[in-house]
């Protein structure tokens, strides 16, 4: 008896539905070219998305970066910032798995279109999207610089709570990264800025590095189930979980020479 998988029957129907994903990828692609012509962008913007779909369909990754990247571009023609980011954001988000540099860069686009229109508020799903594939792909200075360029975004719209827990993110990454000094660096510069000085992110943050800098785990694990960071994105609390990451001997031998090196520094004598 032959199996369901080699039935003539199914096999055909199957092979007839993908040639009319073909057919109409393919009228897709003139249905475009006919907006063109006529000078109608925010139509030609909307049929290069559906392609865009057709193909994330037929699993043409590349013909999906093209096919929304086109579409970001027809609805820049027509001023619209927002379809702009959103078309390039939906592409991103299909090639995460297949092309996720790709998709990395689309965020990073889409994010830069919102900046430039001063709709920073509007990207802040995509500086999160963006930073959690970072973490996936492990590129954790990356995704720490996402999450800073989130918080300075929050900054222009003074949107303090987004800020302060992009900063916190950004130290929590270094952290376990196994990146001390780069995670102190982080948290002086954040702590310039008097909003994230005075708020709860601030003092979790402060304890964790005290923690550190003490070569004390269990002082680390107990700051790492703030209430600060159990506020933060599911990635960010997943890593922070894990902490301490690393040395902890070496880290503390580390902070001993800073400290002791800063003493001589204000040595007077």
């Amino acid at each position: 008896m032959a199996s369901s998988s080699s039935d003539p029957d199914k096999l055909m129907s199957k092979a007839d539905k993908l040639q009319n994903k073909i057919e109409l990828h393919e009228m897709e692609c003139r249905l475009e070219e006919c907006y063109l012509l006529f000078n109608i962008p925010w139509d030609a913007a909307k049929h290069m998305e559906s392609a865009g779909a057709l193909a994330k369909e037929l699993g043409r990754w590349n013909e999906v970066s093209d096919f929304y990247r086109r579409a970001s571009e027809f609805y820049r023609e027509c001023g619209r910032a927002q379809p702009a980011s959103d078309a390039l954001a939906k592409g991103a988000s299909f090639l995460e798995d297949n092309t996720p540099d790709e998709a990395i860069k689309m965020y990073d686009e889409a994010c830069s279109i919102l900046e430039e229109d001063g709709k920073e508020q509007m990207a802040f799903d995509l500086y999160r999207a963006a930073a959690s594939l970072y973490v996936k792909l492990e590129k954790y200075s990356d995704a720490a610089a996402t999450f800073l360029r989130l918080g300075s975004a929050a900054d222009k719209c003074n949107a303090i709570n987004s800020q302060c827990k992009g900063y916190l993110s950004a130290i929590i990454i270094y952290l376990y990264a196994h990146d001390f000094q780069q995670a102190q660096k982080c948290y002086n510069d954040c702590s310039e800025v008097q909003a994230f000085l005075n708020s709860d992110q601030n003092r979790c943050a402060m304890k964790l590095l005290s923690a550190y800098e003490e070569g004390d785990a269990e002082g680390i694990k107990q700051a790492a189930q703030s209430s600060a960071i159990k506020h933060l994105d599911h990635v960010v609390i997943r890593l922070a979980k894990k902490l301490p990451t690393g040395d902890l001997q070496t880290i503390k031998k580390l902070a001993d020479d800073d400290g002791e090196d800063s003493l001589d520094e204000n040595d007077l004598t």
